[in-house]
C-alpha cells in the first residue's frame, strides 16, 4: 500500500510539469527516438500533420519500408509499423491532471504475441506490475477438460500449448485491455484443432481509476 502511494504521489508529481503533453499527439511527438528505433521525429510528426489534414498518414520509416498511422484520438493512437508488426498507445486516467501512458507493442511471425509497457507523461518507465498486477497465465485461456472421454486428448492437446502467446488490444472507445490467446497459431494444426474446443474467448481487463491498475475479469481469476 505505501509503495502504491508513493508510486502515485511521484506520478502526480511528474504531471505538474508535463499538463501540457497530455493528449496522445503532444506525446507522441515528444517520444524519445530511443523507444521509437523505426520511426524518427520527423515520421512522428508528419503521421500527426497527414491525419489532422484528412490524408492517409503513411510514411517511409528508418528502415525505408512503409508505416502508417490508422487510428488518432484526444487520448489514443495506433500505428501499423510494418506488415507484422503493430503499436498503440493510450493514455489512462488517475486522476483529473494526471495520465499513464500505456503501449502496446504487437508481433505477428505469424502467431502475435504482445509487449506492454507503460510510462509517466515524460516517457520515464514505470514498473508494470504496479498497473497490470495480474497478467494473464496459460490456464485462465484454457477450460478443463468437461468429461474423462475428453481428458486425453485434453491432456496431449494442454502439453503441447507450453509457450503462452497473447496479442493484446487497448480500445480506442474506452479504457479497456483484451487478451487474446494465440499459442494456438504457433501449434501443429493437428494439435491445435485438438485443443480449440477448450479454448476460452478473450479476456477484457478495465482500467480502474482509483486504484491506477488494469484489473483482471473475474471469469480469467
Amino acid at each position: 500500500m505505501i509503495r502504491r502511494y508513493l508510486l502515485l504521489l511521484t506520478l502526480a508529481l511528474l504531471a505538474l510539469g508535463s499538463l501540457q503533453a497530455q493528449e496522445a499527439k503532444d506525446c507522441f511527438k515528444n517520444m524519445p527516438d530511443s523507444l521509437s528505433p523505426l520511426l524518427s521525429a520527423v515520421n512522428r510528426a508528419d503521421f500527426i500533420d497527414f491525419l489532422e489534414s484528412n490524408m492517409k498518414a503513411e510514411v517511409t520509416n528508418r528502415l525505408g519500408g512503409k508505416s502508417e498511422m490508422t487510428a488518432l484520438s484526444a487520448d489514443y493512437l495506433h500505428v501499423r509499423l510494418s506488415p507484422q508488426s503493430t503499436w498503440q498507445m493510450k493514455l489512462l486516467p488517475v486522476n483529473d491532471s494526471t495520465k499513464v501512458i500505456c503501449t502496446v507493442a504487437t508481433v505477428c511471425a505469424p502467431a502475435c504475441d504482445s509487449h506492454i509497457r507503460f510510462y509517466t507523461p515524460d516517457w520515464k518507465e514505470l514498473p508494470t506490475a504496479s498497473f497490470l498486477p495480474q497478467p494473464p497465465v496459460t490456464d485462465d485461456f484454457i477450460a478443463p477438460a468437461p468429461d474423462t472421454v475428453s481428458v486425453y486428448r485434453y491432456r496431449d492437446a494442454r502439453r503441447q500449448a507450453d509457450l503462452l502467446l497473447t496479442e493484446a488490444a487497448l480500445s480506442a472507445d474506452d479504457v479497456t485491455l483484451t487478451f487474446t490467446f494465440t499459442t494456438p497459431d504457433y501449434m501443429a494444426r493437428e494439435a491445435a484443432e485438438q485443443l480449440k474446443p477448450f479454448v476460452r474467448r478473450p479476456f477484457v481487463y478495465t482500467w480502474n481509476r482509483q486504484q491506477a491498475r488494469f484489473v483482471k475479469p473475474s471469469a480469467a481469476r
